[in-house]
């Protein structure tokens, strides 16, 4: 390693669907945050882990910072704002598109309490005329000293390297903290269960909004057959929700469990079984044992 390698801590926060994800997928090179057109898709600290021949940068993809309606919610937000001061640099990413919020705002009183750098990230530049950006560019100016403002296009990839380039530039010198193959510092089964999580996400639309949880049950390998054999639940608030994810004749679950297969396969590089079943526990989301038996543990923040 050259004596001048450089490393740390980059969080990324933003309010929901500001494409915080699928910056993280683009830089990280591979899928490791679930993506969805639905908000608090994030909901626990997700490292991801870039590193070259200069550097090594550790993203946090932080859940959406807003303003709390139960527990879960109260977890989330409480993870994303104690990762502020973690850090070595925070990137607050914003939507072109849609511009300057109530939401931005609650989010830039907790940015004007922390001493590190703050760069604003305006994604989704793919999707706005270039004569969009310089008011924007000036109204958030106005709000918060930043250190740099970056536009971007995290889907087509548009900037994305000048901004690694200025990430890296703002960086001390330290070690290498993952090895350099290492791309995300969560365990398999956590990144499993994402997976299924977002294609119900992605297949339900508005029926089911952020009921649900996934809970891997087993994961077995099967050396005979080369192949990994998965159990998870699927749990959901309601028994109506219950039958929207099973489907007519068991359809949903299965259409589910195929797209899911195809993402743990590529995950783990072999041939998948995975068994998913649809469990009900009412009001999960504000019972704190619950919570914790799900993995949105107090402790983590």
């Amino acid at each position: 390693m050259n004596e001048d390698f450089k490393s740390g801590f980059v969080t990324i926060v933003g309010r929901p669907n500001v494409g915080k994800s699928t910056f993280m997928n683009r830089v990280i090179g591979e899928k490791i945050a679930i993506m969805s057109d639905k908000p608090q898709t994030t909901r626990n600290k997700i490292q991801g882990v870039m590193t070259d021949k200069e550097s090594q940068i550790v993203f946090i993809d932080t859940p959406g910072i807003h303003k709390p309606k139960h527990k879960l919610g109260d977890y989330m937000v409480n993870v994303a704002e104690n990762t502020l001061n973690e850090v070595d640099a925070i990137l607050f990413m914003i939507n072109a598109e849609e511009g300057y919020g109530r939401g931005d705002q609650f989010i830039i009183d907790r940015l004007q309490r922390v001493n590190q750098p703050v760069f604003l990230i305006i994604n989704k530049i793919d999707q706005v005329h270039p004569d969009q950006l310089l008011p924007l560019i000036e109204q958030y100016k106005e709000k918060l000293d930043f250190e740099e403002i970056i536009p971007i296009s995290a889907l087509e990839g548009n900037n994305v390297n000048h901004l690694l380039n200025v990430l890296k530039g703002h960086l001390p010198e330290g070690p290498q903290f993952y090895p350099e193959d290492q791309i995300t510092d969560h365990p398999e089964r956590f990144v499993i269960s994402e997976f299924i999580r977002e294609k119900v996400l992605h297949l339900t639309h508005e029926e089911i909004p952020h009921s649900i949880a996934v809970v891997i049950e087993g994961i077995e390998p099967r050396e005979n057959k080369n192949a990994v054999y998965i159990q998870a639940a699927i749990i959901v608030e309601r028994k109506s929700q219950k039958g929207i994810i099973i489907g007519k004749q068991g359809s949903m679950l299965k259409e589910i469990g195929k797209r899911a297969r195809h993402d743990i396969e590529s995950l783990l590089g072999s041939k998948v079984f995975l068994e998913l079943w649809v469990k009900v526990q009412k009001d999960w989301r504000n019972r704190q044992v619950q919570l914790s038996d799900f993995g949105y543990n107090e402790e983590d923040y």
